[in-house]
């Protein structure tokens, strides 16, 4: 199974996505990200045999207590890119506020997974929502204008769970899948 954990977005955050992604639309090699399936990225595992899964579940369930976070709320907005606007490889949509909650969410999530052999992040965590992926630079300059004079605000939500997540890729591109819920308290 190839495994994510992350917070998703509802629904009423997913059109105001789709409405920035659609100013990027004439940007050559851009591909935009299903906005269906937005989503915080908490900690990106990989191929994880099936077998893993109760104790993955239950370090899962400890990381969420571990980090102390009971529901809060997260505002959405403002644009930037990986790893920068000379070379980009992911456009994204920031936070304005609760950034912190989700990096400690992903802090504690890190710990655990890592002590359970997981591959650890070897960059900063940025609490973002992937927009596009960058294939190719044909489109750059419009990417470059818009993420310097857009400072779009999405929306707000309020983060009450972590999911694990499995992503089956398709001819389509990626299919999310919730394969457990882990309530904040």
């Amino acid at each position: 199974m190839r495994l994510f954990v992350s917070v998703d977005l509802p629904d009423e955050i997913v059109d105001p996505i789709a409405e920035i992604q659609r100013e990027f639309a004439d940007a050559s090699g851009l591909r935009l990200a299903d906005s269906d399936q937005s989503h915080v990225t908490l900690k990106f595992l990989g191929d994880v045999d099936e077998s893993r899964l109760p104790s993955l579940r239950t370090e899962l369930e400890g990381a969420v207590d571990d980090s102390g976070i009971a529901p809060f709320t997260v505002r959405y907005g403002g644009l930037g890119v990986f790893p920068d606007l000379e070379y980009i490889s992911v456009v994204w949509i920031g936070t304005r506020t609760g950034g912190d909650g989700l990096t400690r969410l992903h802090e504690a999530i890190e710990d655990r997974a890592t002590k359970m052999g997981f591959d650890p992040d070897h960059h900063a965590f940025t609490p973002h929502v992937t927009l596009a992926r960058m294939e190719h630079a044909g489109g750059k300059e419009l990417v470059q204008g818009l993420v310097r004079d857009r400072d779009p605000t999405i929306g707000e939500m309020r983060v009450t769970d972590v999911r694990l997540t499995e992503s089956r890729l398709t001819a389509d591109g990626p299919a999310y899948s919730t394969v457990e819920r882990f309530p904040l308290e």
